[in-house]
């Protein structure tokens, strides 16, 4: 079966998900991404100490990911200012989300007009519209609050959770339930791909859902405590902060990783002129063998065992 009759859902942060995103930007309105809103680094962060708001960055990241790199609109939402002022380092595409967000009566309604300005076809939806922060537990109870601290973190936190608990929209679920194939990553599995799973309804669509979920493993290791997991150690630190494991299979570069757990896709995903990031075709073909796994073994899902 050929992705471009599915209706897929991508989830995650940061550029991995952005990646993912205009791969599969061919699919329009078949295809949603549902972003993470933690983020408390860079022109981001400074904007949540200003005022309680969701994270933009990977908003305005993944939008600009689904039009041509050298449009107008993209070069408008991507401007970074320099200097040592009060707007040095901020993006302008931030920026006009967050004062949007102000105007409107709620997030999702900026990022729609933002999308009809870009004229993007594919959703992009926030996991949540109420702000929140990441915690991270060490072993003997010590936490961490915020995403850039969690990344710091010298050894994987036991439990991660968000503050204050959060839902998502409706829209989210909706997208879920009915899609044929849900992708996570690649990108920061604490950061990034973590973070949504959090959020009780978006898991539970995920574990009720008749879909495919595939991990997209990263190319090459993060700056992370979770870069010395182990795959099977990935899925069951998340089975043991969410209660089952919502995945079944993963694709990833390394033709020595191995799993008990889920089906492996293994092959090579480099693109051949950026060597940290997939490459398209070879990751819409991957893609397309989770797919056929899952029509051969509709049963696969491992997630309550």
């Amino acid at each position: 079966m050929q992705l471009k009759k599915l209706n897929v859902v991508a989830i995650g942060g940061g550029h991995g998900l952005g990646r993912v995103l205009s791969t599969l930007s061919f699919l329009g309105e078949q295809l949603t991404g549902i972003v993470t809103t933690t983020d408390n680094g860079g022109s981001t962060g400074r904007l949540r100490k200003r005022s309680s708001s969701i994270a933009w960055g990977d908003l305005r990241n993944c939008l600009t990911h689904l039009v041509d790199d050298d449009s107008v609109g993209s070069q408008l939402f991507n401007f970074r200012f320099d200097g040592q002022d009060e707007l040095g380092g901020h993006n302008l595409g931030n920026l006009i989300l967050y004062g949007l967000g102000k105007i409107q009566s709620n997030p999702l309604d900026s990022i729609n007009l933002v999308r009809n300005l870009l004229q993007v076809k594919t959703p992009v939806l926030p996991m949540s519209e109420t702000p929140t922060d990441l915690m991270a537990f060490y072993p003997k109870g010590r936490c961490r609050v915020g995403e850039l601290s969690v990344d710091e973190m010298p050894i994987m936190p036991v439990n991660l959770m968000l503050a204050p608990v959060i839902k998502s929209l409706k829209p989210c679920i909706d997208a879920i339930n009915k899609a044929d194939l849900i992708i996570l990553g690649p990108g920061s599995f604490l950061t990034s791909i973590i973070p949504p799973l959090l959020v009780r309804n978006i898991s539970n669509a995920i574990n009720n859902s008749n879909g495919h979920c595939v991990f997209i493993d990263n190319i090459v290791p993060e700056q992370s405590p979770s870069a010395k997991l182990s795959i099977d150690e990935k899925l069951i630190w998340i089975k043991d902060n969410i209660g089952s494991i919502p995945i079944d299979s993963v694709i990833c570069q390394d033709k020595n990783i191995s799993s008990e757990l889920v089906p492996i896709i293994c092959q090579d995903l480099t693109c051949d002129t950026v060597n940290t990031r997939h490459d398209k075709q070879k990751l819409i073909s991957a893609l397309e063998k989770c797919i056929e796994l899952h029509v051969n073994k509709p049963d696969i899902r491992l997630a309550q065992s």
